[in-house]
């Protein structure tokens, strides 16, 4: 399996040279890279090498052990997912659902207008008044962005916290770190550049203003324990302790990106049940951003409602992508049902535009991942700790889940 899975990282980096987003992390050998740029495979050759390996691994015996029962299931996956992006971008076109399918292994719910003005009916109650709601949501939700000039203490404040949680739980390799960098010009709010030898850069959009909520979101996603956790963890435990190589190279827009999104959403929630972060916030946070902490609670109930709206993005991007909508229609239906702002919904369609269904990773990636480990644990809070590290640390794939 170890052949095919040497085979498998150099068709990821042969098909990263013709699609600058799909290789999203490589730390293998340098001379792979050097070897595919050498070669320079035509997307048809990586295509046609991909149903190669994929027949192949369909004649492998299946592993009495799990974890490399596991293997064999994620290699076959991801050269799944590998041979329909060489298809997509020889010109094919997959419907929303069946992109996500074939790309991420999982498909979003689909729901209506009705289903999203009953959430907006809760948040109604909130924040009663005059106008449209979504601009009383701004409005509201603009008392709390973060001054420019008190970002970096409390994203800085905010890391700290999350990654003494996590070190409470989890052994983190030795000399695991990160550095973040505040930029501009993006489609999305934050991305994680894992570097390898246990190293991330972490960026954070400051395009537009960045809510209290974003820092512990934030800290915790992109960090600790969300994207540089698992990366250093499958680093540590597949790639160096077992020499599996397939986990050096990470393919965007493969399954695995749904437990990446998946578990660095849900870490959240392990790390900071909702009345502890309330507490810790309201202790830390809210006064090192210069807010009153007594507004904490209300916040917090008003970003869980406004939480819920997140399958509308969903919805619009499938109906974006499957020439349903325009792009106009889609920052309508953004700014009605997830309650996004113009300017907030035009940068969601940007990000759609560039990474089409893998919107549903946040939110349907974090149900998954939120019923599997709860399953497992059974509640016990040490034990989904325990699942949760696991889940970080293994090939497990949606379907798996």
């Amino acid at each position: 399996m170890n052949d095919a899975a040497e085979q498998y990282v150099r068709l990821v980096l042969a098909l990263g040279e013709h699609d600058s987003d799909y290789v999203d992390a490589y730390y293998g050998p340098a001379e792979w890279r050097d070897e595919v740029r050498h070669n320079r495979w035509s997307v048809p050759e990586i295509h046609a090498l991909g149903l190669t390996l994929r027949e192949r691994l369909s004649h492998f015996d299946r592993p009495a052990e799990e974890l490399e029962s596991l293997r064999l299931d994620y290699l076959r996956r991801q050269t799944d997912a590998l041979i329909a992006r060489a298809e997509m971008l020889e010109g094919r076109r997959f419907s929303f659902d069946e992109e996500s399918k074939v790309l991420y292994d999982a498909v979003a719910p689909t729901n209506d207008e009705n289903y999203f003005r009953s959430l907006n009916a809760a948040i109604e109650q909130e924040l009663p008044g005059d106008g449209p709601l979504t601009d009383r949501v701004e409005a509201y939700r603009r008392q709390f962005a973060i001054p420019r000039e008190r970002l970096d203490a409390v994203f800085g404040a905010a890391i700290d916290v999350c990654r003494a949680k996590t070190a409470e739980h989890f052994a983190l390799p030795e000399g695991e770190t990160f550095t973040v960098e505040y930029v501009n010009g993006k489609s999305w709010s934050g991305y994680n550049w894992y570097q390898g030898g246990f190293r991330s850069l972490i960026q954070v959009n400051t395009d537009l203003p960045i809510f209290i909520d974003r820092a512990i979101d934030l800290a915790c996603h992109e960090g600790y324990p969300g994207h540089h956790v698992y990366n250093a963890l499958l680093e540590k435990r597949l790639v160096r302790d077992r020499g599996w190589v397939e986990f050096s190279v990470y393919a965007l827009f493969s399954a695995q990106s749904l437990i990446a999104e998946g578990s660095a959403n849900y870490g959240i929630d392990v790390a900071f049940p909702a009345g502890e972060r309330v507490e810790m916030e309201k202790e830390t946070l809210f006064p090192l951003a210069g807010f009153d902490a007594g507004r904490a609670e209300q916040y917090y109930r008003i970003y869980e409602l406004v939480s819920r709206t997140g399958y509308a993005g969903n919805e619009a991007a499938r109906r974006y992508l499957d020439g349903d909508f325009t792009a106009d229609q889609a920052v309508e239906w953004l700014t009605a049902y997830a309650l996004m702002e113009p300017a907030r919904a035009r940068q969601r369609v940007k990000f759609f535009d560039q990474y089409r269904s893998y919107v549903i990773n946040y939110n349907l990636g974090k149900d998954l991942v939120r019923d599997y480990v709860e399953r497992e644990s059974g509640g016990d809070r040490d034990k989904r700790w325990k699942v949760f590290e696991q889940l970080l640390s293994s090939p497990r794939l949606p379907s798996g889940l």
